[in-house]
């Protein structure tokens, strides 16, 4: 399990699909969920392999996107202009590779660029730039030589460029996109090892889009699925961190899964968060409670669909999400995998009945 894990973290990591644009994500759920159900897709691009026969729809989802750029203009003299597609912190942009994805399908290397220093005034040079006072240098002389030569094109892709690499400490690995491809991950490989036994429920494995830019695809892939309870498993930021007390840390690398009880865009089903938390403790799984102050996942979205969804997410705790490089320890995938799987296998129809009965 973990050398299959570590393998398709690589793949998914590496691949180009920020939001609106995830392609190459979806291709890979498809490549290795194709013998494991029967796969569909809704009319915004979220993906779907459903499988077992009968029961309540127990639906696992991550999202599919990362966040990215997107060519906003090109100057007279070849510079690339754009703009922030999710969440950006613009301390972290400057120097750093990404790919331009044009619509001929080549990826046209470039790295973000600013005025250096010697041409700034002192006082301009303590100021953090935003995303318009930035550019991406693709070697171009001129927008004719980016357009007729290289393909570029306003309203293409823009993702960040960072090799998954192993750590010198054993089982961490860092890249690009840990949020969300360790969700994409858990739920490929979920889907495999449970395809391959009996599990009390229609099971449905769902890779949504579009997630980065306001719980968007989760939207469409409720109404899509009509789960009956669903798992969303995400890659949330560890606070393992200097300027973080030690004792108040929720998500820290080799704690264990996250199980996330609350956020601004979801509360969780107490009984739900319940029958994680026994399940962690029954299977032996490290895990680690969370109630986070700031964020939002597909949750948001998910539990507010059709009737209601009872809703929870398992999460791999990643320092430093929504930058080129973030960093996890392996272990952390490997339990929250571990236990989405065993959460599954309780989710009969008397348990999910129970998850929603009130009256």
């Amino acid at each position: 399990m973990r050398t299959k894990a570590i393998s398709l973290l690589k793949e998914l990591t590496e691949a180009h699909s920020i939001s609106g644009h995830e392609d190459e994500v979806r291709a890979i759920f498809v490549d290795e969920l194709e013998e494991c159900g029967e796969l569909s897709a809704d009319r915004n691009g979220s993906v779907f392999c459903e499988t077992g026969s009968e029961g309540p729809r127990v639906l696992v989802a991550g999202h599919m996107d990362e966040i990215g750029f997107m060519v906003q203009n090109i100057t007279p003299e070849g510079h690339i202009q754009f703009l922030g597609i999710g969440g950006w912190w613009e301390h972290n942009l400057l120097s750093q590779r990404v790919e331009i994805l044009t619509r001929g399908g080549e990826k046209i290397l470039g790295v973000v660029a600013s005025r250096p220093p010697h041409f700034l005034p002192e006082a301009q040079r303590r100021q953090v730039m935003t995303i318009d006072q930035m550019f991406i240098d693709v070697g171009a002389e001129s927008r004719r030589d980016a357009v007729d030569n290289m393909g570029i094109s306003l309203g293409d892709p823009i993702a960040p460029v960072a090799e998954f690499s192993a750590l010198a400490r054993e089982d961490y690995f860092m890249a690009k996109a840990f949020d969300n491809r360790v969700g994409m991950a858990g739920t490929i490989q979920a889907g495999q090892i449970l395809s391959q036994s009996a599990h009390p429920n229609r099971l449905i494995l769902c890779g949504t889009v579009q997630e980065e830019v306001g719980l968007r695809g989760a939207k469409t892939a409720a109404h899509f699925a009509r789960p009956d309870v669903a798992l969303v498993l995400e890659g949330p930021p560890a606070d393992d961190l200097p300027g973080f007390a030690r004792s108040d840390c929720q998500g820290r690398l080799g704690g264990g899964v996250q199980i996330r009880m609350y956020d601004p865009s979801a509360i969780t089903n107490p009984r739900l968060a319940r029958l994680a938390i026994e399940t962690a403790q029954a299977e032996g799984i490290p895990h680690q409670v969370t109630v986070r102050r700031s964020g939002g996942t597909d949750a948001g979205s998910f539990h507010l669909a059709n009737d209601g969804v009872p809703s929870i997410v398992l999460g791999v705790p990643a320092r430093y999400i929504h930058s080129h490089n973030a960093i996890i320890d392996v272990n952390d995938y490997l339990n929250m995998l571990s236990l989405t799987i065993a959460l599954v296998r309780r989710l009969d129809a008397e348990t999910v009945a129970n998850l929603i009965t009130y009256l």
